[in-house]
């Protein structure tokens, strides 16, 4: 099995706040990230698919098919907006990183699929909030 990864780049700001609870408790749970008037980040999404190489092309998968669908399904949704108002796969969901590459893999998880002439498939979603946190989902 060979992993083939591809690396993208988004600025997006949200609010990590929970509407069920004061104010105060977001704030001792969220410090700073709760700040009323957001922050905001340099994301890095790295996008990790695997399979065998197709025997024709020697690819996993296409590299430039493969950017060209995260940027479109993915990146140009969140790039330079607002997670907790301009991005309705967002919608009624805390803006955690998190959540955030949950929703990044339902995206791109059957795309890939299709993309795919070798029945590659997504393996794993790294996203980078700053260059110290990030979190690893791979589908479960």
């Amino acid at each position: 099995m060979i992993y083939v990864s591809r690396l993208e780049h988004f600025n997006a700001a949200h609010k990590l706040y929970n509407p069920k609870w004061s104010e105060e408790k977001n704030k001792e749970v969220f410090g700073p990230c709760a700040n009323t008037n957001w922050h905001g980040h340099n994301f890095e999404l790295i996008v990790t698919v695997k399979g065998k190489p197709n025997p024709d092309t020697g690819f996993v998968i296409d590299l430039k098919k493969l950017s060209t669908l995260i940027r479109k399904h993915v990146i140009e949704q969140v790039d330079h907006k607002n997670l907790n108002m301009d991005v309705p796969f967002m919608a009624g969901k805390l803006a955690s990183t998190e959540n955030l590459v949950m929703e990044f893999w339902k995206i791109l998880e059957p795309r890939i699929a299709e993309l795919s002439e070798n029945e590659a498939k997504l393996h794993s979603l790294k996203l980078y909030e700053t260059p110290r946190n990030f979190v690893e989902y791979f589908g479960e």
